[in-house]
């Protein structure tokens, strides 16, 4: 069944092709190729239908207006014309033979070029003597023909304009004469070999004298206008007015002093006229300023309230902008709510529309006024060059060219700030007009034709009852513009006869009623009307005094010659109302503001770099000042791109303009973009990192406000979708999405960088500089959409692959721990990259902020260090990293077992305790005798200490990540913290470690003794790559296995919350287990063997006190070298052997601070030898230190380790105690990894 169409367009209308993007450009359309309103479409051919006797002058108009078009055609030539000889190529001396074929292709380029200039001359010639004979034969006493008309008047000053600029033109152009004296010089090479070229050479004359000549089109018309005119005061008028030539004679022509006179009053009438009107007349007469001064005080006065920089208006321009958006906004909402009443009332609804017309003609006036600033503006500038240009580069000033000169250092950054804003008002307005063009048509139509209806109907009617009763002759021009403007069929208040008499000058007492039509005049008709109206008020007399409508000798009364006017000056903008889009378009064009075709000349070179195009300094100093009221206007100067363009195909017709300006736009657009995004890039990192500063530490400074970023209003940018630029619609914020992603990657790899290149205490650095790039992200993806911060974060560090464990932080945490197959040599680190502050925390301040933070934790390892690298690797690679570290144990106890084997067997077979008589002297001395054996053996100590320090390290560095998982387990307790728990994650690993959800919603995971799925599926893989032989490396799948096996313990151990630290001790224990028979042999008599024993806990007492007497005696600085960690390992290493207490109770630091103690109580104060322990007091107290660090290290193994097993308990989440849980010893899964050059 068919939907009627009512229904379908009623479900159209609930579609909106709007979306919420902030229009921050111009109007999008283009100039439209094709004449508009204002001038007549059919030429005027329905004027004859009127019988006003007006057809010689249409024919003239017609004629005139072909002329101008061509004339703007042949300036198009001249202004796009660029040197041919430049590109032509010059033979070398070996090619001299072939210079005959070089000057026949060199004439065949340059005959086309000359043909074009002949085509112009020609052209001139007949414009000349066209526009001669028109003027004349009005300027005829005796003439018997009806005009000029206002129209025609237009069309003689604008031809008039178009002579003046291709004149102009003529003589800027240098290249032009230096072309054609290279093709004369071809022609006569070539001609030699021609028959008859005399003509030719006659026309090559004449073209050579015309392209020489300064102002020969003007001293061409002045030629045929004295050929013409037959009074000489007509040349000597003209002569002054093109050339301000000081000669004198009598009375000027009528003509002449109708264009001046008409003139003059359209410019004092500003508000009548737009700018392009304004400048065709200043252009075409100037002596107008000189004629309508009354004298030289009063002209030069008249200068002085010039202004034409836009910094001493902007001011009222932005008043005027505001005062107009929303008066025009508010018209706009009353006419869109009057065409939803139905039945509204005549008088309201006329309101409505003739406020919506005022508005229009506002917006067009100031359009106008505003473009005209620029306008003039910038021929100020062009007239006046920065004399002494200031430039940042390494250049000389006699560099500088002009064109940089009147650009580039001729703007000061308020002066583009103002010149920015007003850009935006003009493009702004005229989009919002142009957006409203089917909304305001109607009601424009219908006030023009209630305008002109109203003038004919009714003040027409009073004056023919009034002023022009008697006046037969002007009566019946009256009734001439009633008759051919007239809407009778709209007049409703009188019966047809009334209209009858009505229209044949019947008396009335009341106006007529007439309702609204938008059915607006033709171009004839306001053609005719004004013409009908000038004829009314001159009377026929050109030359009237006073002007046209002023009332010196008139004998029309004052009220009547104001009504006259008015509706005069109204009809010439009729036109531009009825012709609203071109008008726009046309208001809005500033593509003038980037051609600079007569500097390219003048410089000789072939384009300026876009640092000197005015509209790239515009879009750079937005971005460059960060002014956050004009941050929403940056896409405005590329408007004048897009008009320039425009320009270009249209008007200059002209391919190569238009890829000029396609490539400096290609270029301007890839620089903004970056800069663009560098700038938001900075911003959102400076807010971040603004935004994570401790507010106590900004409470307490009385410079916190420098830490503060004052905002900046980016959103509007991050809306936009599309950009208009060249016929392209671009998607800005994708490319701004895309390149931000880029600076992320390319940040968190800098910061990567910079960490590397550190110690490992530069973790906290990192964590925290990643922090404020983690919530810049954050921040930015509530405007866009970004990769995820954890995918760049895993991508940079290598991790995104689902079979790998490791990272390359986890890699660079694990290089701080030396490997066993690299010789102890000192290593070069990278130096510390360098990079923009936006790649920090975005500005200075905030960096130097930042940076005393991190500053506080450098030079030392401690709890915040491992936060940091807890939250850093997270699950995922942390277990890897613990794996790794515990194999280097492994591989650590395996490289000390040959050292300790070395320094056992040179120890002395009896070693007893150490004498108590001897006091604390005979003690040291003892044991130096003892350890004497190792003097030899200085490097194996050495390697065996260091051996012993980095198990040390790495048990340590177990505890304090223990510490610091309990802590965050204990702040998930007590709801201080959510603890850094990925959901998503967790689901993903929970299958494969074989935990299932139960019936109440509990954890359930698979019974002891069976394996995990993940392990079941990696093992059932080796054990079929094992028994196929054609898989190619079957070593590669058991690695996956056992790294699936020691994932699965991790992760689960992760989950259930349970110790790192008795993991690892159990693990160490695991190992320890293959040297018990070496490093911890059984009694034979099976009691405490005192003298004989060699077992690890004796080497560790001698390397102890060798290390402790070398810190205190011979290298001071000794121990800060390998620091608490010695005691760590050791003693680690002697309670998992079960030595603890063998260790106690033999060590010689033990025995001599015993014979110490009771030296000193067996010492009374009366006898006492004040120097008995001189000498000993640093390595005693060393002792000391060294006996409290020996006794926490044993306290903790002991609560953390039980000697009953080696088992470690698990802890539940809830805090319930789970079995113990042995941890058996594995092979290490990464000892079967490839090594590299293997």
């Amino acid at each position: 069944m068919a939907v009627p169409v009512e229904e379908a367009i009623a479900a159209l209308s609930t579609f909106s092709l709007e979306d919420d993007q902030p229009e921050i450009q111009g109007p999008g359309f283009w100039v439209s190729t094709e004449r508009g309103a204002t001038i007549s479409p059919i030429e005027y051919s329905d004027v004859s239908a009127y019988r006003l006797s007006l057809s010689e002058d249409t024919k003239a108009i017609n004629q005139l207006n072909l002329l101008v078009r061509e004339g703007k055609e042949m300036g198009s030539v001249l202004y796009t014309y660029r040197s041919c000889v430049k590109a032509l190529p010059q033979l070398p001396d070996s090619m001299k033979q072939s210079q005959a074929d070089l000057y026949l292709e060199t004439y065949q380029v340059l005959d086309l070029e000359m043909s074009r200039l002949r085509e112009i001359q020609q052209w001139q010639a007949s414009a000349s003597s066209k526009l001669a004979a028109d003027m004349q034969r009005f300027s005829r006493p005796e003439r018997r023909i009806n005009g000029p008309t206002i129209t025609h008047i237009w069309s003689m000053l604008k031809l008039l304009d178009v002579l003046v600029q291709l004149d102009h033109l003529k003589n800027a152009k240098a290249s032009i004469p230096n072309d054609f004296s290279w093709y004369k010089r071809t022609f006569t090479q070539v001609s030699v070999q021609w028959q008859d070229t005399d003509s030719m050479r006659e026309e090559l004359d004449d073209l050579q004298i015309f392209l020489s000549t300064r102002w020969a089109i003007l001293l061409n018309l002045h030629v045929e206008m004295f050929r013409v005119n037959k009074y000489p005061s007509y040349y000597i008028l003209f002569a002054y007015i093109c050339f301000v030539n000081p000669l004198t004679g009598n009375s000027v022509e009528d003509i002449l002093q109708v264009l001046i006179v008409f003139a003059v009053e359209s410019l004092e009438l500003n508000f009548a006229l737009l700018f392009p009107e304004r400048h065709i007349l200043l252009r075409v007469l100037p002596v107008l300023v000189v004629l309508a001064a009354s004298s030289e005080k009063d002209s030069e006065s008249l200068y002085k309230r010039r202004h034409f920089l836009i910094i001493n208006h902007i001011g009222a321009v932005r008043v005027e902008h505001d005062d107009f958006s929303i008066r025009f906004a508010s018209a706009l909402n009353q006419l869109a709510l009057l065409k939803t009443m139905d039945g509204a009332d005549v008088e309201f609804a006329k309101e409505v529309k003739g406020n919506v017309y005022d508005m229009v003609v506002e917006g067009f006036q100031l359009l106008s006024r505003w473009s005209a600033r620029i306008w003039e503006q910038c021929a100020w500038k062009f007239s006046r060059p920065c004399k002494e240009p200031v430039s940042t580069e390494l250049h000389e000033p006699s560099s500088f060219s002009d064109y940089e000169k009147v650009v580039r250092y001729n703007y000061s950054a308020e002066e583009r700030k103002a010149m920015v804003e007003l850009v935006s008002y003009i493009k702004g307005i005229g989009s919002l007009m142009q957006k409203s063009d089917t909304l305001v048509a109607d009601a424009l139509w219908e006030t023009v034709h209630a305008e002109v209806q109203d003038f004919v109907q009714n003040i027409l009617a009073t004056m023919l009852r009034t002023t022009f009763r008697k006046k037969k002759d002007l009566s019946r021009i009256l009734s001439d513009m009633r008759t051919l403007s007239a809407d009778w069929m709209a007049n409703t208040s009188k019966p047809d006869s009334d209209m009858q008499g009505f229209q044949h000058g019947g008396e009335e007492s009341r106006g007529a009623f007439f309702y609204p039509r938008p059915v607006a005049p033709t171009a004839a008709q306001i053609h005719c009307l004004q013409f009908l109206i000038y004829e009314v008020v001159s009377g026929g007399n050109m030359r009237k005094p006073g002007g046209l409508f002023g009332n010196t000798g008139s004998e029309i009364s004052v009220n009547d010659l104001k009504q006259l006017e008015t509706f005069f000056y109204k009809l010439g903008f009729f036109l531009h109302i009825l012709d609203y889009t071109a008008t726009i378009a046309n208001l809005t064009d500033l593509g003038f503001l980037w051609f600079r075709e007569f500097y390219l000349e003048s410089s000789r070179v072939i384009q300026f770099p876009i640092e000197c195009s005015l509209p790239w300094m515009l879009v750079d100093h937005v971005i460059e000042s960060q002014n956050a009221g004009l941050l929403e206007s940056v896409l405005i100067p590329f408007d004048i791109y897009n008009d320039a363009s425009q320009h270009a195909l249209v008007v200059l017709k002209q391919r190569f303009l238009y890829d000029e300006i396609e490539a400096e736009v290609d270029n301007c657009f890839d620089i903004f973009i970056a800069k663009l995004c560098d700038t938001i890039f900075t911003y959102y990192k400076s807010w971040a990192a603004s935004e994570l500063l401790d507010p106590s530490f900004l409470f307490a400074l009385d410079i916190g406000e420098k830490f503060s970023v004052q905002p900046m209003r980016f959103s509007a940018l991050l809306k936009v979708t599309r950009v208009k630029l060249l016929g392209r619609t671009i998607n800005l914020r994708s490319l701004i999405s895309e390149r931000l992603n880029k600076m992320c990657r390319e940040n968190i790899e800098f910061l990567f960088d910079r960490f590397e290149s550190q110690d490992i205490c530069a973790i906290v650095e990192l964590e925290k500089l990643l922090e404020v790039l983690q919530l810049a992200h954050e921040l930015l993806c509530k405007d866009l959409t970004l990769d995820s911060f954890t995918l760049m974060l895993s991508e940079m560090q290598e991790n995104v692959s689902l079979v790998s464990y490791s990272s390359r932080l986890a890699t660079q945490v694990k290089r701080f721990v030396r490997s066993s197959r690299v010789p102890p040599v000192p290593v070069q680190k990278p130096s510390v990259p360098q990079a923009k502050p936006n790649f920090y925390c975005g500005t200075q301040d905030l960096n130097s902020a930042h940076q005393s933070f991190a500053r506080l934790h450098s030079a030392f390892f401690g709890i915040p260090h491992m936060h940091s690298i807890v939250r850093l690797l997270g699950s995922r690679s942390l277990p890897w990293l613990i794996r790794a570290l515990l194999d280097h144990v492994s591989n650590k106890i395996t490289y000390l077992e040959p050292m300790i084997t070395g320094l056992q067997e040179v120890l002395p077979k009896s070693i007893g305790l150490l004498p108590f008589d001897g006091g604390v002297s005979g003690c040291v001395r003892v044991v130096q005798e003892h350890l004497n054996c190792w003097q030899s053996k200085s490097e194996l100590k050495l390697e065996a200490l260091r051996g012993i320090k980095e198990i040390g390290s790495i048990l340590y560095w177990m505890s304090l990540l223990d510490i610091v998982l309990v802590l965050d387990l204990g702040l998930l307790d007590s709801a201080l913290i959510q603890r850094e728990v990925d959901t998503s994650q967790f689901m993903q690993t929970a299958p494969w470690l074989g935990i299932t959800p139960g019936a109440e919603g509990q954890a359930i995971q698979f019974q002891d003794g069976e394996d995990s799925p993940i392990i079941s599926l990696f093992k059932s893989i080796a054990v079929t790559s094992v028994s196929n032989p054609s898989f190619p490396n079957s070593s590669s799948f058991r690695v996956l296995s056992r790294q699936a096996e020691a994932a699965d313990l991790l992760y689960k151990s992760n989950i259930n919350a349970g110790s790192v630290l008795e993991y690892s001790l159990a693990f160490t224990s695991a190992v320890l287990d293959k040297y018990c028979t070496k490093w911890s042999v059984a009694p034979k008599t099976g009691f405490v063997d005192i003298t004989t024993s060699k077992d690890f806990y004796r080497i560790y007492s001698g390397l102890q006190m060798e290390y402790l007497r070398e810190a205190v005696q011979v290298q001071p600085g000794h121990h800060g070298m390998l620091g608490d960690s010695v005691a760590w390992g050791g003693c680690t290493i002697i309670y998992l052997l079960g030595q603890q207490l063998h260790f106690e109770l033999f060590d010689f630091s033990h025995q001599v601070l015993n014979v110490a103690e009771v030296e000193v109580a067996s010492t009374t104060s009366a006898n006492r030898n004040s120097h008995f322990l001189q000498g000993f007091e640093g390595l005693l107290e060393a002792m000391k230190k060294a006996r409290r660090l020996n006794n926490h290290v044993f306290s903790m193994l002991k609560a953390r380790c039980p000697l009953e097993d080696k088992q470690a308990c698990a802890i539940r989440q809830s805090g319930a105690p789970l079995h113990r849980v042995k941890f058996e010893n594995t092979v290490s899964a990464f000892e079967t990894l490839p090594q590299k050059g293997a």
